[in-house]
């Protein structure tokens, strides 16, 4: 597999700028290889990001290195590639621990009767955060790992709780103008 490394030089003062090429790095899945270099696989899913790093640190006076590069022994690529897929697998964990939390409060708000509009936009709000991170999780994931489909069932799984939480809601705001009607 063939790498992109990224060496990236800004000036300490302000930090914002540092941040903000930190944050974008991060986002795009790097790899941090040492202080101010990134890899990531050379696939196009990162090209974008990639320019998106390199204008925000021209932003901050500074700029980044593009360089393409192979693993010089196997060993080395293996190595790339599970620090790589390490990385994945912690995002993919964490993923599926919010999808427990977005179920369990979907669970609470049933047993507690919290049947309202306001919830239920709420929660529909956080079902749309947990499928934007999903769709980030998944561009990155260019290994394709196992736990991938096991966060895409946890996402579809949260998406039938919030089904059925907005079908009680449903009934429970639309009932009593029944009764009265």
């Amino acid at each position: 597999m063939r790498w992109v490394l990224l060496l990236v030089h800004l000036p300490t003062e302000p930090s914002r700028h540092r941040v903000a090429v930190w944050r974008e790095l991060r986002r795009l899945g790097a790899l941090s290889i040492g202080p101010g270099a990134w890899a990531v696989p050379a696939v196009a899913a990162f090209t974008e990001r990639i320019q998106r790093a390199i204008e925000l640190a021209g932003r901050g006076d500074g700029e980044v290195l593009v360089l393409d590069a192979a693993a010089h022994d196997e060993a080395t690529a293996a190595r790339l590639a599970a620090l790589f897929t390490q990385a994945r697998e912690a995002e993919w964990t964490e993923f599926t621990t919010e999808c427990d939390r977005f179920e369990a409060e979907i669970a609470k708000e049933i047993r507690i009767g919290k049947l309202t509009l306001a919830e239920l936009e709420e929660e529909e709000q956080s079902l749309e955060r947990l499928r934007r991170w999903w769709r980030d999780l998944k561009t990155r994931d260019v290994f394709a790992l196992p736990a991938a489909v096991a966060a895409e069932l946890r996402l579809k799984a949260c998406i039938e709780a919030l089904e059925d939480y907005a079908e009680r809601v449903y009934q429970a705001v639309h009932e009593p103008s029944r009764r009265q009607a």
